[in-house]
């Protein structure tokens, strides 16, 4: 920190806690509920840049906004999903405020915070923390013992949007999900979503009776699964009345086991598995349908997150003649819309790009330890949460193949054992670091891109942490492995050094 900023900041108070969290989204607010009943001593604060709770379910407003996780899942393991399996952001956020309210949390949560800086200093063994009130334009300064990153892994503020010739030349309007204006008028126009991911999945269908028509284009095919949007034996086990904890415990149980065979399918039999999701969609679209050219990927299942289509609502779209799918490439925008690199034309009045989004890996915060800048790629990653290098600060990455919750539920298990540890053996700073065994251990990227390989993963691998070929050192993705593996960590095995 530079003369003048300390002397900025010295004319102003300067709050301490033994935690920040970073963003009060799916993990931040779960953090802070894990932090109230494991470490009820521990003083905390929860920043969030926004002006509500909710990270993603919040930012994202276009229409049919959903999760493409069932909440039985995604939801908290410490408070009972009630309602249908995919739920819509409304619903969710609806769920959080609860959590929020009925565990006194508001008054830990900032608001309106965005962080600019955090820097450690061996010399204190503190985080400080630089911040701009969004709503008023001060800067506020925080000190803490442990930061906690809660923020998510996309930037909020815009979206991924590639470059393609001519879009200044077209004439209607471009608009990315991420940042949907409230007032777009999309009735009786005509659509072109690019995209395939689950964004675009949950898009068409929920504006497909309202436009004159839209069409999903893809540069290449998503496998998709479909389902009735509820679970029977929830339904059952609620007939016969017993209390939600137990159903909430129960259907966890069956979701989690039948997602890990399914995930085991995929990798064992890829293509029995692609021929089940495959007979899935043309039981929607009927034997005439092109089946092999719009929904066929080139690569096995789970190469790529797989989206969940409720009641079959996106096949029902294109099948009712109001929605439809192109797969192509696109050559440049032109007035009136889209020229297709196979000739074809695609007229427009709205282009929306469900392209995806940019990886955002420490919430563009500028981190310095000891006065260095910290270039997060230098550092090894310890399971995922915690990494070389850095002293006392933990980072929530959830499951690709699983919901986001599970592992920020586990994370915070482990947070708060680190810190009860801490206290007793009286250590006022921790962080990982490389034993003897691990020093001639083979550095990889962040995850190897033949396990999973969706674009924004791609496009910012540069950013990530690097990982060890040892579980330890290494973001598994593995929830049957991690909940078991978690809570046996040893935190006196030499891993972590204390001081």
């Amino acid at each position: 920190m530079s003369e003048t900023a300390t002397l900025t900041r010295s004319a102003q108070a300067t709050e301490h806690f033994d935690v920040l969290i970073v963003g009060a989204g799916i993990s931040g607010v779960g953090g802070a509920y894990h932090l109230t009943q494991q470490c009820p001593d521990k003083s905390f604060v929860v920043l969030e840049a926004q002006d509500s709770f909710g990270g993603t379910w919040w930012t994202h407003r276009y229409p049919g906004i959903r999760s493409d996780s069932d909440l039985h899942t995604f939801g908290y393991r410490f408070k009972p999903w009630t309602s249908a399996p995919i739920a819509t952001a409304a619903e969710i956020r609806s769920y959080m405020g609860e959590v929020i309210e009925e565990n006194g949390l508001a008054p830990h949560i900032r608001y309106h915070h965005k962080i600019s800086a955090a820097s450690w200093s061996s010399k204190t063994n503190l985080w400080t923390i630089e911040a701009t009130r969004t709503d008023t334009g001060e800067s506020v300064w925080f000190t803490a013992n442990f930061l906690w990153m809660c923020q998510g892994y996309y930037r909020h503020s815009v979206g991924y949007t590639p470059q393609w010739d001519g879009m200044d030349s077209f004439k209607g309007t471009i608009v990315h999900p991420q940042t949907w204006p409230e007032d777009l008028d999309y009735k009786g126009k005509k659509v072109v979503v690019i995209g395939s991911g689950a964004t675009a999945a949950t898009l068409v269908p929920a504006i497909a009776a309202d436009v004159e028509h839209v069409t999903m284009l893809q540069r290449s095919p998503t496998y998709f699964r479909t389902g009735r949007n509820a679970i029977a034996l929830a339904e059952e086990l609620r007939a016969l009345h017993i209390q939600e904890e137990w159903i909430h415990e129960i259907v966890r149980k069956k979701i989690l086991f039948e997602q890990d065979v399914f995930t085991r399918r995929s990798f064992n039999e890829p293509e029995k598995v692609k021929q089940e999701l495959l007979g899935a969609v043309r039981a929607e679209l009927g034997p005439d349908y092109d089946v092999e050219t719009h929904f066929t990927p080139s690569y096995r299942p789970w190469r790529q997150r797989i989206a969940f289509v409720p009641d079959a609502d996106l096949f029902k779209g294109i099948a009712s003649g109001k929605a439809s799918v192109v797969t192509d490439e696109i050559e440049r925008f032109t007035e009136t819309g889209i020229q297709l690199k196979s000739g074809k034309a695609l007229e427009a009045d709205i282009i929306v790009t469900a392209t995806g989004f940019h990886l955002n890996v420490l919430g563009d915060i500028a981190f310095t330890i000891d006065d260095e800048p910290l270039v997060f790629a230098d550092t090894v990653t310890f399971r995922g949460m915690m990494f070389t290098g850095v002293p006392n600060m933990a980072w929530v990455f959830g499951y690709f193949r699983a919901s986001w919750t599970l592992r920020s539920d586990f994370v915070a298990d482990f947070v708060c054992r680190l810190l009860k540890h801490m206290d007793e053996k009286g250590a006022h700073r921790v962080m990982p670091a490389l034993r003897q065994e691990d020093k001639d251990m083979p550095l990889l990227p962040w995850i190897d891109p033949e396990n999973f390989n969706p674009g924004y993963i791609m496009r910012g691998m540069h950013l990530l942490p690097k990982r060890g070929d040892k579980p330890q050192w290494q973001h598994t993705q593995d929830y049957w492995a991690e909940k078991d593996e978690f809570p046996a960590i040893d935190l006196d095995d030499g891993t972590f050094v204390y001081g």
